[in-house]
C-alpha cells in the first residue's frame, strides 16, 4: 500500500494526526488530507518532511 501516516511537529515531537492518507492538497495554506477510509482532516500549516519508504508525513504547524 502507499497510503502514509500524517505528523503533526510539535516542540520537536511528532504527533500522529491521522493515519492511511491517501492525498492531500494544499489550498491556500491548509493542508486538506483525505484517507483510505474517506476520513477527512485540514491543517494549517506545511509540509515538512516526507519519508515514503517509512511512510511518514512530517507537517509543521502555521498560524
Amino acid at each position: 500500500m502507499c497510503e502514509a501516516n500524517a505528523y503533526l511537529l510539535k516542540g520537536g515531537n511528532e504527533e500522529l494526526i491521522m493515519e492511511a492518507v491517501d492525498t492531500i492538497e494544499n489550498e491556500n495554506g491548509v493542508l486538506k488530507m483525505k484517507s483510505i477510509f474517506g476520513d477527512q482532516k485540514m491543517v494549517r500549516g506545511v509540509i515538512r518532511r516526507m519519508a515514503l519508504v517509512d511512510h511518514k508525513i512530517i507537517i509543521e504547524p502555521k498560524e
